[in-house]
């Protein structure tokens, strides 16, 4: 329109209707750029007739472009004064079609009922650690595992609920739109800022690094499955010249050889797009796929029957004991696996009913606990031992049935394509939030994007080929991240903000410094365990 800045481009919300769209689009690009201006109501469009706007509201809207003829939009000096502005409700738009829109709320994103905003959150958190969880419960012993899945629910909530107050915490200042970075950055500075985006940074690139082995192994196994069960199987003929031998294909198709370095020929175009709206329409595959792991797992533990002997201290043949030293990989696991921290207050802002986040952050934490605790005790539980011991659990328990079978090919496939999908989005999250910081721009140019891609693919050929352990990536990567933005920066932050206050006590002060000490020995326990 005539009267719009170019360079005003905020994020807009979801909108129903092109017509909702447009009014949208005006009325957040006019209020940036220059404010809005009254227009009588009898020149407002109603349902009949449209009523072309007034000489005075046409005058003003020229005025007002000649204002923004005069001085850029961040220059303040030559804007309509406040004092002339109406209230939110008497706000109108003026269209370069000569008529007038009211401006029905401020906001226009549409809110979430409060059981949508608990599978939000469900969904958002189950991710690739789900199926290392029988692995960490194997590592930490049966009993122990439970007790460390639930102990450390619990802790992950409290500092979740924490990160989530953390803004109402800061007085004299609207925090309405800010995140946990902005929070950081007004309590520590700098230091704040960029220790908060470096952390986050970790979990998200440690997060691609594991979908990088996992889509390496699901690729090498639907492969290896087709190779199988289809090219040799009648009613196929195949020339004995063509036949591809067992050893050429084992070269050519090897999980850590070759797979990682083909999936670069696919994903690393992906990664250079300027937007990721595209993969965003298959997010919810991701529920799909979870739904059908928990059923995969309840029909394998009926298949299988339970097999369970209780050692509590020693062990024998075939189980491991309840309890072993090796469970801080499990915290480390459970750090990961329970983080939502950064999104939470994001998550939150589009719940209908604010008095409610407490009640649905709760209830979305026992869904997913109740979750993992499922899928990891019946894995666990419906091992076969004997004849196999339990110790051959592997960090990844689809990797525990063999490529042939028809229900667990139908799972790999479903996670590769979501995995698929999936990585798109969080290199695009990697790049906003690191060039944003950086250069200012999501996008600042094509080299620059090429070589971040070019770094974080990489670290994902490397780990695919030479570590491709997804419990011990997961563990490292959720127990440095879990540090700062699970353990230490929320604690801080609210011993800061109650002393400040002169509301802390010492009961707060020694349990908040019990949970940073938590979050360094939990750290510090993946390089000894």
């Amino acid at each position: 329109t005539s009267i719009m800045d170019e360079d005003s481009k905020p994020l807009l919300g979801s909108v129903r209707s092109p017509s909702e769209m447009f009014l949208n689009h005006l009325t957040v690009l006019f209020a940036l750029s220059f404010r809005p201006f009254h227009v009588e109501p009898r020149n407002i469009v109603g349902d009949e007739v449209q009523e072309r706007v007034s000489a005075e509201a046409a005058a003003l809207s020229s005025r007002v472009h000649y204002y923004g003829r005069l001085t850029a939009s961040s220059d303040r000096l030559l804007v309509p004064p406040d004092h002339v502005i109406p209230s939110p409700e008497d706000i109108y738009i003026y269209s370069p079609l000569g008529t007038a829109f009211k401006v029905h709320g401020g906001d226009s994103t549409p809110k979430n009922p409060s059981i949508v905003t608990i599978f939000a959150i469900w969904n958002t958190m189950m991710g690739t650690s789900i199926l290392s969880m029988p692995w960490g419960i194997k590592q930490a012993g049966f009993t122990l595992g439970i007790i460390i899945i639930v102990l450390m629910g619990l802790l992950t909530l409290y500092c979740c609920y924490r990160v989530l107050k953390s803004t109402k915490s800061i007085p004299y200042v609207d925090t309405s739109d800010w995140e946990f970075p902005d929070v950081c950055k007004y309590y520590f500075g700098g230091f704040g800022k960029w220790s908060s985006l470096v952390f986050s940074l970790v979990s998200l690139i440690g997060a691609m690094v594991v979908y990088w082995v996992l889509m390496s192994n699901f690729l090498f196994n639907t492969g290896k499955f087709i190779y199988s069960e289809c090219l040799f199987s009648p009613p196929f003929l195949i020339c004995s010249a063509g036949l591809i031998t067992g050893p050429v294909f084992d070269r050519w198709w090897s999980k850590t050889n070759t797979i990682p370095f083909y999936l670069i020929i696919l994903l690393l175009p992906l990664l250079n797009f300027r937007s990721a709206s595209f993969f965003a329409r298959f997010t919810f595959l991701g529920t799909l796929s979870v739904v059908y792991l928990i059923f995969l797992v309840t029909y394998k533990a009926i298949r299988l029957g339970f097999h369970l002997d209780f050692h509590w201290f020693d062990s024998s043949v075939f189980f491991v004991p309840e309890f072993r030293s090796l469970f801080p990989q499990l915290t480390g696991v459970l750090t990961l696996a329970f983080f939502i921290h950064n999104c939470i207050i994001t998550l939150m802002k589009n719940n209908r009913h604010q008095e409610n986040n407490v009640r649905d952050l709760s209830l979305a934490y026992l869904l997913v606990g109740l979750t993992y605790l499922y899928v990891g005790v019946l894995i666990f539980a419906a091992f076969p031992s004997p004849p196999l011991s339990k110790e051959c659990i592997e960090p990844n328990f689809l990797d525990n049935f063999p490529s042939s079978d028809i229900l667990v090919f139908f799972a790999r496939t479903c996670l590769l394509f979501q995995m698929t999908t999936v990585y798109p989005l969080l290199g695009y999250l990697v790049r906003v939030q690191l060039m944003g910081q950086l250069f200012g721009d999501h996008y600042p140019s094509f080299l620059h994007v090429f070589i971040l891609n070019i770094f974080v693919v990489g670290a994902g050929v490397l780990m695919a080929r030479f570590y491709p352990n997804i419990g011990s990536i997961i563990r490292y990567s959720g127990a440095i991240c879990g540090l700062a933005l699970v353990f230490v920066l929320p604690s801080l932050i609210h011993m800061i903000s109650l002393q400040r206050r002169g509301e802390l006590r010492w009961p707060s002060a020694v349990f908040h410094g019990f949970l940073v000490v938590l979050g360094v020995a939990n750290l510090f326990g993946q390089f000894f365990m």
